[in-house]
């Protein structure tokens, strides 16, 4: 049980994996809140390969967030060496339930994941440089901007690579 910052009352969510009946909700969700958007067979591909780290955010029985993440084998940010990388590739909550500590909770609950299921030694996750309210959040989780990504976005907006250690 919570409490909602703004209404005083108390709600309950549920952090859990994602399954196959959880995706038109995922996607929805998805074309909601977010411009970037994918086809199908991607989000199909990372629920079935990652499923132990692909979480939704359930709300009274109703999926209102959602964190999709896959592991990766890159050069660290932090040692220099190959490291095992858990990647947030997409994370959204619907607007209704937005400071809430949703988005926070699949934050936590994801990287655990990854370090626990995966052995992952560092996470990272790109974010629109203008996005204020999700770089606060991912700051106050330990991350830091570690590159600029110049026009990632499709319609030209620069990205920041942020990452932290696990």
């Amino acid at each position: 049980m919570m409490l909602d910052r703004d209404s005083g009352s108390t709600y309950s969510y549920v952090i859990r994996e994602a399954e196959i009946r959880d995706l038109d909700s995922v996607i929805e969700i998805n074309m909601k809140t977010l411009p970037e958007h994918y086809p199908r067979y991607f989000w199909e591909y990372h629920l079935n390969t990652w499923r132990n780290i692909f979480l939704v955010a359930e709300y009274n029985g109703v999926v209102v967030g959602y964190m999709m993440n896959r592991i990766e084998h890159d050069e660290g940010f932090f040692t220099g060496n190959i490291v095992v990388r858990g990647h947030v590739v997409s994370i959204a909550v619907l607007k209704d339930y937005r400071r809430r500590g949703i988005g926070r909770s699949l934050m936590l609950e994801g990287m655990r994941r990854m370090k626990n299921l995966h052995n992952a030694q560092e996470v990272i996750l790109e974010v629109r440089v203008s996005n204020e309210p999700a770089i606060k959040l991912y700051k106050t989780l330990g991350f830091k901007i570690v590159k600029i990504l110049p026009s990632y976005y499709i319609d030209g907006e620069d990205a920041y690579l942020m990452a932290r250690p696990l």
